[in-house]
């Protein structure tokens, strides 16, 4: 018994070095993110990432310890460095929240930062909330969301997105968001590895760095009309490697992938028995050909969608995913653990929306985007024209322009628009939003091109 007790008090010295070591460590951390933010460099840096990476793996076999184990706690500690780097980061929802702020003040602000489309639901929605008490949908109910509205759902995405689905495939969220965090959660393990093609919605890295899971990011370019290669992506991927996550169109750049390139890179999924988490919200906005993670029917993929794009409902928040029984059921556990079930009302009104004919909402965003290039074509922004989506992801041509500084004093003009940081390693981008009216976009537009031409 001696034995084991020497043991045991040396493993917990080990230990209780470990987190002393983990305390420096954090503190230089800190250090480095304020040197970061004073030069103006992103918390994330690959290269560097990459390089650590593989001094691990080489002192594994050095040490012959399992490099699977030692990576796993390296994103551990990488994670923790990116959680006290990150503190202050500023994203469209922060524009938008200080937005709100200056307008309880009694300031006007032309909203340009989300994607919150300015025209109301469908009169069906109406209607339906009216009628919901009467109908008794006011009670407790199944996690994964009411059978006969799952079944409603089941039909309308056969047939919309050409795709065998049934009830039990779905699950109904609060928002697409959720559907994606109970995805990320319940599928990955703390020191798993997901990928992210970058520009991105930043709820996904969020989403992860809260589950313990390591993003790796691909970052794409605007002088590569926003493609991955695949190259990037097979290198990126190890033994850690569980999820990729594709959102097209792309929030933000509007971009549809080449259907080609989109097959590639499922095949490359299928071969390294990735999950495929496919965000498809913005598909009623596709102003090309584009082609659901759905019509692969890959066992592994998870899709999500969202009323509050399609149907304008973003204050319902009611959203759903789609992938297979066994997954599904994993998302309801912790759906079920979090918030029992979504509102019955609530799913009752978007069961009655599932009825209403939105393509007057895909024509009116279309419209919107079409005065947004050309308003942006006058003022010289540098863009692609998006394929896609409500928004525009464009650079400013200014040497040492930095999209949150230049986001804020937008703000003091009353415009709000998004920082391109907030998307990724993209300082120089804003991203301009086409919700609002015609006449409403075009002021927004010429307040940008005033603040503009004061920065030359």
């Amino acid at each position: 018994m001696s034995d084991i007790n020497k043991l045991r008090s040396k493993m917990d010295g080990v230990t209780l070095e470990m987190i002393k070591l983990l305390k420096t460590r954090t503190e230089i951390a800190k250090e480095i993110g304020e040197v970061k933010k004073n030069i103006g460099k992103v918390v994330i840096d690959e290269l560097r990432e990459d390089n650590l990476r593989g001094k691990v793996i080489s002192l594994c076999k050095n040490i012959e310890l399992d490099e699977t184990i030692a990576t796993k706690y390296l994103n551990f500690l990488l994670n923790e460095s990116v959680k006290v780097q990150s503190d202050n980061k500023e994203t469209h929802l922060s524009i938008f929240l200080k937005a709100k702020s200056l307008e309880q003040q009694g300031r006007k602000i032309i909203h340009m930062e989300v994607g919150e489309l300015d025209f109301l639901p469908p009169p069906i929605v109406k209607n339906a909330l009216a009628e919901v008490f009467d109908k008794g949908f006011l009670k407790y109910g199944q996690a994964k969301g009411i059978p006969v509205f799952r079944e409603a759902l089941a039909k309308h995405i056969s047939i919309k997105f050409n795709a065998n689905v049934t009830q039990e495939n779905i699950i109904v969220s609060p928002g697409a968001r959720f559907s994606i965090f109970t995805a990320i959660t319940t599928l990955l393990n703390p020191g798993d590895e997901m990928i992210v093609i970058e520009p991105a919605w930043p709820a996904y890295k969020d989403c992860a760095l809260n589950a313990g899971i390591k993003v790796r990011t691909i970052n794409t370019t605007l002088e590569d009309k926003w493609e991955p290669a695949l190259e990037q992506i097979e290198n990126i991927i190890n033994s850690n490697t569980k999820m990729i996550v594709l959102n097209y169109p792309n929030n933000p750049t509007g971009k549809i992938l080449p259907e080609k390139l989109q097959d590639d890179i499922v095949d490359i999924s299928r071969k390294n028995n990735l999950f495929v988490l496919s965000d498809e919200i913005y598909s009623q906005y596709s102003k090309s050909n584009w082609k659901s993670i759905l019509s692969y029917n890959y066992e592994k993929s998870i899709v999500t969608q969202s009323f509050s794009k399609s149907h304008a409902m973003t204050g319902f928040r009611i959203g759903y995913g789609i992938a297979d029984t066994k997954i599904i059921e994993k998302m309801a556990k912790l759906q079920a653990l979090c918030l029992t079930n979504v509102s019955e009302p609530i799913q009752y009104v978007a069961m009655k929306a599932l009825d209403a004919d939105t393509s007057n909402n895909t024509n009116t965003v279309q419209s919107r985007l079409d005065v947004l290039t050309q308003k942006a074509k006058e003022i010289g922004l540098d863009f692609d024209i998006p394929d896609g989506a409500m928004y525009l992801f464009a650079r400013v041509k200014q040497d040492g322009f930095d999209s949150v500084q230049f986001a804020n004093s937008a703000l003091e003009k009353g415009l709000a628009i998004a920082p391109g940081e907030g998307f990724g390693d993209y300082k120089n981008f804003i991203r301009i939003s086409a919700c609002q009216d015609e006449k409403i976009l075009i002021n927004g537009m010429n307040i940008l091109k005033d603040i503009m031409r004061e920065m030359q």
